[in-house]
């Protein structure tokens, strides 16, 4: 048949695949949500990132499995909403606003509050641009008509209410506690928001002189700069050594004050001496010791972390370097008597990377007990979160039965202010969702609350709510799945569940699906220090947008880190290079087929029928695995049947009918190749759309884009199993006599005798009655199908299922050599009888296992053992 003109580029390109056709969706208003109430909904609201940078190929693999789900559900009927939005990320946009300050010369407080913050939003619009522009190269089917912010009106307003009625409840309150306190970026954090990592530090060995006795009490710590701030030392009641001493006092090193020495039941006996130091400004464990003892709290640092005027000499100084100086002092008096190396653990600041100081300080908080109750017990209802993988409900729970009270307050401008004010003359607190009527008598809170406060409302208070009413939050709440990674179960996912819970009475979403961290080829975290980060973008400007997201989409299990391979990424641009030049021939050889002209109902080929039920499989097994977000599993049934048996086996099989004459079988295979073609790019739409579009639009089709078609289902008529093992049987020979001829070096346009004998009559009917496949993939000079074969002295041979092949090579072989392939194979089919035998003779095995599996290894072993003989008698007839 002659070819006919394709205006189908010859070569796969993926950038000119890619140019221009996310604007062709867009346009096309292809991925907004319709808000159809005959559609049942379909809800992801996406992770928002920050707008603090470019997005990095966690990003990438977190919105591709999105775009996944969400394309699929689409094809498959749902209204669906992919919610895009972006997170102010207070702490780590202030820091990059202020550096940019810097290199131009000035700061925010030169600025002032005002102009502070409309720098803060050039710098939210710039990024947020860079951000919209990365998803477009990525191919994220969003609804942008739909974007938010956390800074955004509705998303204040929600802050607001929930503040606001959290604090009526009394769940907010205001106090002095111990925090987190950064030094760098000058703001309280909570406890996540705090990495620890093992330092080599030392405890310093003191003794504090007695007051109204001779002799001294010993401690030690390994912060000897806070030793400024004690008012107390404790020892444990129960403590024989000093009950002498309890309500006594001590007199503290260079700075004189007299301290009491208290019992209390927190002091370990077995630890040390037996004595501590007591700081409540700068030490939770002590902040608790102190209110039990009503101690006083003196604060020894400024914000900044250098000394204050209670420091006394040491004012001014950074507190490290305070460190150095009161050792040096202490060492010159004799009050410091030993410094024994410690190895410990110290808490760093997640976003600046400084040293983390348990600092006395007035904030907010959230009491979190009952809103954690509350999260806890919907994991025993119905109605719960699913996790998946299972696991990490166990990370979550946990968390939530230990969780503390929650410092919300940050000292910030870049954020939602806290909706608080104080009155100027009397000090009186106002909390409201307005500011007070007579605003000129009142300051409202410096600070702004915590990222995650308005993050934790993303699921509802994007789509409208406190308003109820609202369409989209009637319809599209709670959401369908939320993905993302581990690390943040704590910061996000825990808090988005308890305000859900709080707020809406309802889960924020059915599922959480968890991924892993993408991490180097050698296992390691990407990082700017090792210097082995990949940007996203870089891989799509070499091997295209498709070929990175099938990658990550299929290149890990649930719940596991993702190894990135610039290898594996090249080998995804060989399939969908495969996939292409498939593509391509088919549509060269469909003729002017239109959609309306596709006709299955024909005369088929056993390769036809083969073809159209291992598509039914395919659809099965891909949509079983996508509805439970095994995408790996999902992309490995995908790759088989396009790679292996539709690219590899029914391609090539089909040019015998296309390059024939007869009109009728031409135009069976036509179709075919059509709705086959059709029906697979349906399936990796999700994870190639731009490839699968590409291609799909030159397909005879009905509609406008591929991103409406319909999801494929299996059809019943297009199955044939009897088809499928006809297929196998002559896959394997065709592969046998490929495998046979490599060995003996005969390559394939040399023509060779084939005989093939068959262990019943069936067998070789069903053979004769594809004479035509193996005479064109075997070659053979003469081909004799036959459960009688005289078997010949010299030749290669090969067990299949159902029948033996032989190929007389005489001269060509080393009948020796033959012996020992044929000796290696009979070693191959021992092992499998050895295994298949001991699987039978196990009654656990014989009770347990369902009767179609029992059954299945019988015919195993009736099969190796026919093989095995087979090979057997070969042998022994070389031997002769």
């Amino acid at each position: 048949m002659k070819e006919t003109d394709l205006s189908m580029p010859t070569k796969y390109d993926p950038a000119a695949v890619e140019k221009d056709r996310y604007q062709y969706w867009l346009d096309g208003r292809f991925f907004e949500a319709s808000g159809d109430a005959d559609k049942e909904p379909y809800t992801v609201v996406i992770p928002p990132p920050n707008v603090t940078g470019k997005l990095h190929l966690g990003h990438a693999w977190d919105t591709t499995l999105q775009d996944i789900l969400t394309r699929v559900k689409r094809m498959q009927g749902y209204d669906v909403l992919w919610l895009p939005g972006m997170d102010h990320a207070g702490i780590a946009t202030q820091a990059k606003v202020e550096g940019k300050l810097r290199e131009q010369g000035t700061s925010r407080h030169e600025l002032g509050r005002e102009k502070f913050l409309e720098k803060s939003w050039e710098w939210k619009k710039e990024y947020a641009q860079f951000i919209r522009t990365q998803w477009e190269k990525l191919g994220l089917g969003l609804d942008y008509s739909r974007e938010r912010f956390t800074l955004d009106t509705g998303l204040s307003d929600a802050v607001k209410e929930v503040f606001v009625t959290l604090y009526e409840k009394g769940l907010i309150y205001r106090g002095e506690y111990i925090i987190n306190w950064d030094p760098a970026t000058q703001t309280a954090l909570s406890d996540i928001e705090v990495e620890y990592q093992d330092v080599q530090g030392a405890f310093y060995h003191m003794r504090y002189p007695l007051k109204d006795e001779e002799g001294s009490i010993e401690i030690a710590t390994t912060r000897p700069e806070t030793m400024l701030g004690d008012t107390a030392i404790a020892v444990h009641p129960q403590d024989e050594r000093y009950q002498h001493l309890i309500g006594k006092t001590a007199v503290l090193p260079i700075i004189g004050r007299e301290i009491e020495i208290v019992a209390d039941d927190y002091v370990d006996m077995e630890f040390g001496s037996g004595a501590v130091k007591i700081t409540p400004a700068h030490d939770p464990n002590d902040f608790e010791i102190g209110n039990r003892h009503n101690l006083k709290r003196i604060l020894v640092m400024n914000e900044d972390g250098t000394m204050n005027e209670n420091a006394g000499k040491y004012k001014g100084l950074d507190r490290f370097e305070c460190r150095k100086q009161i050792i040096r002092d202490l060492q010159e008096d004799g009050t410091l008597f030993d410094i024994e190396d410690h190895h410990h653990s110290v808490g760093h600041s997640e976003r600046s990377g400084a040293v983390v100081e348990p600092y006395l300080s007035t904030q907010w908080f959230v009491n979190m007990e009952p809103l954690a109750k509350a999260a806890i017990d919907l994991q025993k209802e119905n109605g719960k979160v699913s996790f998946v993988p299972e696991r990490f409900e166990k990370t979550f729970l946990t968390w939530m039965e230990n969780i503390r009270d929650w410092c919300i307050s940050r000292q910030l401008w870049w954020g939602h202010r806290i909706p608080a004010w104080y009155h100027k003359e009397t000090g009186e607190l106002y909390v409201g969702k307005e500011a007070p009527a007579d605003i000129e008598n009142w300051e409202q809170d410096e600070d702004v609350l915590d990222t995650w406060f308005s993050s934790a409302l993303w699921p509802f208070s994007t789509l409208g709510w406190p308003d109820k009413e609202n369409a989209d939050f009637k319809k599209f709440f709670p959401t369908n799945v939320l993905v993302t990674g581990y690390d943040i179960i704590f910061f996000w996912v825990s808090r988005m569940i308890f305000q859900s819970v709080e707020f809406t009475g309802e889960r924020p979403f059915k599922d959480v699906l968890i991924h892993g961290l993408v991490r180097d080829a050698e296992g390691r975290k990407m990082s700017k220090s090792l210097g082995n980060g990949v940007d996203p973008m870089d891989v799509i400007d070499k091997y295209g947008a498709d070929s990175l997201r099938y990658f990550l989409a299929t290149g890990s299990s649930p719940g596991q880190d993702l190894r990135f391979h610039w290898e594996k990424v090249e080998s995804t641009w060989n399939f969908a290079n495969k996939i292409w030049n498939a593509s391509r021939f088919a549509l060269m050889n469909m003729g002017n087929l239109s959609f309306k002209d596709i006709d299955l109902s024909g005369s088929k080929s056993v390769a036809d029928e083969w073809i159209l039920t291992r598509l039914n499989q395919t659809i099965d097994q891909v949509t079983k695995n996508i509805e439970k977000y095994d995408f790996g599993e999902a992309g490995r049934h995908l790759y088989n049947f396009i790679w292996d048996e539709f690219c590899d086996w029914y391609i090539e099989m089909a040019k015998l009918p296309l390059y024939g004459e007869d009109e009728t079988r031409i135009h069976t295979t036509r179709s075919i190749l059509a709705y086959t073609l059709d029906q697979t790019m349906r399936m990796l739409h999700p994870f190639m759309p731009f490839l699968t579009e590409e291609i799909w639009q030159h397909l005879p089709h009905e509609g406008e884009s591929i991103t409406q078609a319909s999801w494929p289902k299996a059809v019943k008529e297009y199955h044939n199993e009897q088809a499928v093992q006809e297929m196998e049987r002559l896959v394997s020979i065709i592969r046998s006599v490929r495998n046979i001829r490599s060995e003996v070096d005969t390559p394939m346009s040399k023509q060779i005798q084939l005989l093939i004998q068959t262990k019943d009559e069936a067998v070789a009917e069903e053979l004769e009655k594809n004479r035509d496949y193996l005479e064109r993939f075997c070659n053979p000079s003469e081909l004799k199908i036959s459960t009688d074969i005289q078997v010949p002295e010299k030749a290669m041979s090969a067990v299949i299922t159902g029948a033996e092949l032989f190929l007389p090579l005489a001269g060509l072989i080393n009948i020796k050599d033959e012996i020992k392939r044929l000796e290696k194979e009979l070693d191959k089919w021992d092992k499998e009888v050895e295994r298949v035998k001991k699987k039978l003779s196990n009654e656990g095995f014989i009770k347990k296992a369902p009767e179609k599996v029992v059954e299945e290894e019988r015919k195993k072993e009736t099969d190796y053992l026919d093989k095995r003989a087979k090979v057997e008698a070969r042998i022994k007839e070389l031997n002769a």
